[in-house]
């Protein structure tokens, strides 16, 4: 079994995301998310998969966290994340969504 960055999805709501990609792009995430599938035997879309994606790049990223900090706070201007605020999202909340109606 393949040893993926991402680890398995947690259960969560339904979200609603709006994503435009490259073709290049796009093929990449069709393979990943039919990799994903056979290392966990559940099928996920990718734009399930997207926000948890760019969260563990995010998480990741040792110059962005250092840069962040130097930042402005945001608060107030609805630009805040668990992020803008030094704390580790949590594997089930998507960094960020669009709710469906």
């Amino acid at each position: 079994m393949p040893d993926l960055k991402l680890g398995k999805l947690p259960d969560r709501m339904p979200v609603k995301i709006t994503f435009t990609a490259p073709p290049d792009l796009s093929k990449a995430l069709q393979a990943y998310a039919a990799l994903y599938r056979e290392t966990y035997g559940e099928a996920e879309s990718i734009s399930e998969l997207i926000p948890y994606m760019l969260q563990s790049f995010l998480e990741a990223d040792r110059g962005f966290a250092r840069a962040r900090k130097d930042m402005p706070d945001m608060e107030g201007r609805g630009a805040t994340t668990a992020l803008d605020r030094g704390r580790r999202i949590s594997r089930a909340q998507p960094l960020t969504t669009d709710k469906e109606d």
